[in-house]
């Protein structure tokens, strides 16, 4: 009775605690389809499911910044069938579910080197990202075709370009041309699908963040496992290195 008491407060809680930012590792779509004896597709597919619910669930607990890993630029090396049917999901899931996102105030961003996607994948990314702009909910940011140390590897070149002097490059620059630098660093990086390893993921943003490894696959995590992730954030002591 107390657990169901204190969810029932949870956005009161959360609203007095310094979590802005969290950053997901959406881990285990195949498993859970291979365990349930579906299609990996359908994985995926409920996968799509457990992100509303996610993004729902910040909106109603409070939580102004949410980033997912959704595609890495690794994950090109899996099998050409489903690369293709994930990018075909991520055109479907953004025709489908924008005027939902759109009417809940939901900005939208995507972050990665998206050059490598078709041009059609492009408009619709970027059309998303133009129409929610000026909204003042949730800030959406999807991962694709992103890995860390390319992000890193980025922001270096384009710091070299501009002509920075060796004096002048500081953390805060680094920051400053990275995919995330108008929004906060993570708060909480959650990994579902229970494997401990940050797999090339937000490195250098994640540096302070506290860590939440849940057995859970992707396609299971709902509101409830949401409210268990915050409940746990809250309970935890951050040091920064002090």
């Amino acid at each position: 009775m107390t657990k169901l008491l204190v969810k029932e407060n949870i956005a009161d809680i959360v609203k007095n605690t310094n979590l802005q930012h969290i950053a997901i590792i959406m881990d285990g779509n195949r498993r859970w389809a291979k365990e349930n004896s579906l299609p990996t597709a359908m994985g995926h597919k409920k996968g799509v499911d457990s992100l509303k619910a996610t993004v729902q669930s910040c909106h109603k607990f409070g939580v102004k910044y949410l980033t997912v890993y959704a595609f890495s630029t690794e994950n090109w090396n899996r099998d050409k069938a489903e690369v293709d049917y994930l990018m075909e999901l991520f055109a479907l899931t953004i025709k489908n579910e924008f005027k939902e996102l759109h009417e809940s105030n939901v900005i939208l961003n995507f972050i990665g080197d998206l050059s490598r996607l078709t041009p059609k994948l492009q408009k619709i990314f970027a059309d998303s990202v133009e129409k929610t702009k000026n909204n003042n909910g949730v800030h959406l940011q999807i991962a694709i075709n992103y890995g860390a140390r390319d992000e890193v590897v980025n922001a270096v070149k384009k710091i070299v370009a501009k002509g920075y002097t060796e004096s002048e490059i500081t953390e805060e620059l680094i920051s400053k041309e990275l995919y995330t630098s108008n929004i906060p660093d993570p708060d909480l990086l959650i990994r579902t699908g229970g494997e401990m390893r940050i797999s090339n993921y937000l490195l250098w943003q994640i540096a302070y963040a506290e860590l939440l490894i849940t057995p859970q696959f992707w396609p299971e995590f709902d509101e409830n496992s949401m409210s268990d992730a915050i409940l746990e954030f809250n309970n935890r002591q951050r040091r920064y290195g002090a």
